[in-house]
């Protein structure tokens, strides 16, 4: 059965770029439709510890404009490998659970990921490419980043 949609979940570093090279490659050979994610985290998840209530306005106002630099880098590469604005998404909150949940909503059917796959479990699979596979509503296809 071929792919016809693929949610490709990139983290915006320069790895980003052998992610979306093989994701292109397997919706090229299945004629799928890609759209593409990158998840930021909350900035009190960042900054845990902190007392980041007290700056609350200020936080709020750094975390929209990560959200909006994410969002235009992030159009940036879909640009590069033909995927429309209207299809890069930004999440806020935990990794794993926002490209899951993009899956879901978007009714893809192969998620693309790319693991490090550097210690623990994450010796097979990095932390967020294990917490999308583990729930996941459709195939996923992890990306082996060279370090």
């Amino acid at each position: 059965m071929a792919y016809q949609k693929i949610l490709v979940a990139i983290d915006l570093t320069d790895e980003a770029s052998d992610v979306l090279k093989q994701a292109l490659e397997t919706a090229t050979q299945n004629g799928a439709e890609m759209s593409l994610l990158t998840v930021i985290k909350p900035i009190n998840q960042v900054y845990a510890g902190f007392d980041v209530a007290a700056l609350s306005a200020d936080a709020a106002m750094i975390e929209q404009d990560a959200i909006r630099q994410a969002g235009d880098r992030l159009r940036e590469h879909g640009k590069v490998v033909g995927i429309p604005a209207a299809r890069c998404h930004v999440g806020r909150g935990s990794p794993a659970y926002e490209i899951r949940q993009m899956a879901e909503q978007l009714g893809a059917d192969l998620i693309v990921i790319g693991t490090h796959g550097r210690h623990g479990l994450g010796l097979l699979l990095g932390s967020t490419a294990n917490g999308v596979l583990h729930g996941a509503p459709c195939d996923v296809l992890t990306v082996k980043i060279n370090d």
